[in-house]
């Protein structure tokens, strides 16, 4: 695996994305209630206070947990709750070197279809059905891995040109349409939750 992505708007933490499978997965963990840019700038801030240029499910999976909190809350923090995230990122790890001997890329190497891809992705600690449709749709669309009806499992994110997640951000345009997405379906379900409320 080695190509180019944009997700961090960063050049060298753009560059773990693309060529470290442990990395985009540690990155679409971190993609919720922060900005995109800041969650998948995370594995190589993580990398790098570890000393490493990669990361190692091994070595998290091994790693003090109170110790792997702190070198997440490091100012600057690499999310809003270093703390929880820690906890998430090392029981992924634990579960890919479990079931995977710590080879992130053996979720989607060879896999037989796009709905086994999605239910492998789902078994992930930190993916539920969303989340792993999302970075489906990331394999598909911009990592090369389109086992035969990935689009399908993938649902609406996998639509070409849907701009709906970080699945369609190839740079500062695209990032800009997925934002404006984003803010169009909050502003939609707060206006559905206003509506459900009853009259005073």
């Amino acid at each position: 695996m080695d190509v180019t992505l944009r997700l961090a708007q960063d050049p060298d933490a753009d560059a773990l994305l693309g060529r470290s499978p442990l990395a985009a997965l540690t990155g679409m963990l971190l993609d919720q209630q922060i900005p995109m840019e800041w969650a998948f700038k995370g594995p190589a801030t993580i990398a790098q206070r570890l000393g490493a240029d990669d990361l190692d499910a091994h070595e998290i999976a091994a790693y003090d947990p109170d110790a792997f909190a702190a070198l997440l809350s490091d100012k600057p923090a690499v999310h809003r709750y270093p703390g929880s995230m820690a906890g998430r990122i090392q029981q992924l790890c634990r579960y890919l070197v479990e079931h995977y001997d710590g080879d992130a890329e053996a979720v989607w190497r060879g896999v037989g279809d796009g709905e086994q891809l999605l239910r492998r992705l789902e078994e992930l600690p930190g993916f539920g059905k969303q989340k792993a449709r999302i970075f489906l749709a990331l394999l598909g669309k911009q990592l090369g891995v389109r086992p035969t009806g990935w689009r399908e499992a993938a649902g609406a994110y996998g639509e070409e040109k849907s701009f709906r997640s970080v699945a369609d951000i190839t740079g500062p345009e695209s990032l800009a349409k997925v934002r404006a997405h984003k803010q169009e379906q909050k502003a939609a379900a707060k206006a559905a939750k206003a509506a459900k409320k009853p009259a005073e």
